[in-house]
């Protein structure tokens, strides 16, 4: 019985020394940077932009307790060295900036304005958090969203709220390639059918949405190419089961945690999920690195 207890007792102080390992990690790996380079197969690519790269990222979550602005920094640095042709920021700048978000976003400011300063194009759209919204139940702080907006504007970050752009391109007499950017699901205002009547229906796109969730909205063979973050890849994963997180546990339904999702949306739309660089509730990411997505352009066989 004695062995037994001596046992039972080494087996909890190897377990209580795991978790504390996991817990140390788990602290340590937000300023891991993953740069994930993708392809992103484009019908209709204009000759210009084949071979181009374009940066994603997302989630920073300004203003949560340790925040991971750290490794923001160093990511935007690394992205003004890369030189992308366009950088694309998918929401979620603030985390819970309250009644006064003037601070949140001044941060926010700052941390973006490199890319503004060495001449890369920057495009936006805003998430949950952004309209202060931590539930699908809370009201939109619409207030809040607007500031933020406005200040990413004012430095050169263009905000796209159910609209369509042409990204700049070398050659003007070619085929443009638009950016298409869907506004908020949680805040109610993702409307994918207003961003795409502004895009000849067989011009070439590149699409960027905050929740996931958006997707299911886009028509057949509208989306070819669409980014999303939102759900920070779960966060805490276990080893080599990276489609088993938290969020596994807590969401109901079918969870779209990272990278390409496969059988999600209609034929011919293709999303890629972001696993963001911030936080939720705890800064711990474990099995999860922060990610910049660095896609090349290619033109679909397809097209």
């Amino acid at each position: 019985m004695k062995e037994i207890r001596k046992k039972i007792k080494y087996f909890l102080l190897g377990l209580l020394g795991l978790i504390g390992a996991l817990l140390i990690y788990g602290l340590i790996e937000p300023y891991i940077i993953d740069v994930e380079p993708q392809t992103a197969s484009i019908p209709g690519l204009p000759a210009s932009w084949v071979g181009q790269r374009v940066a994603v990222m997302g989630d920073w979550q300004v203003g949560m307790w340790l925040g991971n602005t750290p490794t923001i920094r160093r990511i935007v640095t690394r992205l003004v060295r890369e030189r992308p042709a366009a950088v694309l920021i998918i929401g979620d700048f603030l985390y819970g900036a309250g009644l006064n978000a003037g601070e949140e976003i001044n941060q926010s400011i700052e941390l973006v304005r490199p890319l503004i300063s060495s001449g890369i194009p920057t495009y936006a759209v805003l998430g949950n958090h952004d309209y202060g919204m931590k539930s699908k139940n809370g009201n939109p702080d619409v207030q809040q969203a607007t500031k933020l907006a406005q200040a990413l504007e004012s430095v050169g970050v263009q905000v796209l709220e159910n609209e369509a752009v042409i990204l700049p391109s070398k050659i003007q007499q070619e085929t443009p390639l638009y950016l298409v950017g869907v506004g908020s699901h949680w805040a109610n205002n993702d409307k994918p059918a207003v961003a795409l009547a502004q895009v000849p229906n067989t011009a070439p796109r590149f699409v960027m949405m905050h929740n996931p969730d958006t997707f299911a909205k886009f028509p057949a063979s509208s989306s070819p190419v669409a980014v999303a973050g939102h759900t920070h890849g779960g966060q805490i994963r276990l080893p080599f089961t990276p489609e088993w997180s938290w969020l596994t546990f807590v969401e109901q339904g079918q969870v779209h945690a990272d990278g390409w999702i496969k059988d999600y949306g209609v034929p011919g739309n293709q999303l890629y999920v972001n696993r963001g660089i911030g936080f939720s509730i705890v800064p711990i990411r474990i099995n999860c690195l922060p990610e910049v997505t660095l896609f090349t352009l290619q033109r679909s066989p397809s097209a």
